[in-house]
């Protein structure tokens, strides 16, 4: 009885064995034919046409045309396009190196793949607020090696009176991150009540106006925006471009140019 336990128990063993090397050869298999379709471009990415994507060749071309016709509507002369949008803001000024930008240019990638293009793609252009998604990234990273937690008041990591103010004290990472910290002051000459000011009212109602609590109103800011960058840069003490090159563009293979 026990011998004929063994013999049995052997025969399930080995039963199981020749299973297991069949799903594994199964699982190999698929995963091969999986790698194969799977496409992750590398610094030259391949062109398909639209139809070999599933696309609608005539839709897309409809798509790339208007995207053609409809430029922006301003200067390329972009220093005649920021202080003509900017005009109705006191001490408007442009205080960083501008650039004229091209002409309209774009790509339509589906599955990694360029399906369309136009224009002249390998220009570098200003990109404005791009500025946000740079931030968040590179706060990101701050946060990931712990360097900030986000629901922490920024005053616990910049200590030179930018937040030293008891409205200003009460604004998180969280807060600067969300446009939402109705922080008040000046940076780089710059005050915060000047930037995008009211419809109504004047430059006296605009001084002099009743501070929200951080957290309760989104306020698109650029003078805030700085002061996010301001205030990682406090934690990294590194130029912002560096960590973002180190840990986010070498590592993806991405250009130097940007």
């Amino acid at each position: 009885m026990v011998r004929s336990i063994v013999n049995g128990n052997s025969i399930i063993s080995i039963a199981r064995r020749k299973f297991g090397l069949v799903v594994l050869s199964c699982l190999l298999i698929y995963q091969h034919s999986f790698a194969q379709q799977e496409y992750y471009p590398d610094k030259d990415w391949i062109r398909k046409g639209a139809k070999s994507v599933g696309i609608n060749k005539k839709r897309l071309d409809e798509a790339v045309d208007y995207a053609k016709q409809n430029e922006y509507s301003e200067a390329r002369d972009l220093r005649i396009a920021i202080l003509k949008s900017f005009a109705r803001e006191p001490y408007h000024e442009i205080v960083g190196p501008v650039k004229e930008r091209g002409g309209p240019a774009g790509l339509i990638i589906k599955d990694g793949y360029i399906i369309a293009e136009w224009g002249d793609t390998e220009r570098v252009d200003m990109t404005f607020s791009v500025t946000k998604s740079y931030l968040s990234t590179v706060a990101g990273l701050a946060s990931d090696r712990g360097l900030i937690l986000v629901n922490d008041t920024v005053a616990r990591y910049v200590w030179d009176g930018t937040f030293e103010s008891s409205h200003n004290s009460k604004v998180t990472w969280n807060h600067l991150l969300t446009q939402s910290s109705d922080w008040s002051g000046e940076l780089f000459g710059m005050q915060d009540w000047a930037d995008r000011p009211p419809r109504e009212g004047a430059i006296d109602d605009w001084k002099n106006r009743i501070l929200l609590e951080p957290g309760t109103n989104f306020e698109y800011n650029d003078v805030r925006v700085n002061l996010l960058a301001y205030s990682l840069l406090q934690v990294w003490r590194k130029p912002l471009p560096s960590v973002l090159k180190e840990y986010i563009m070498d590592p993806i293979g991405a250009s130097t140019t940007w």
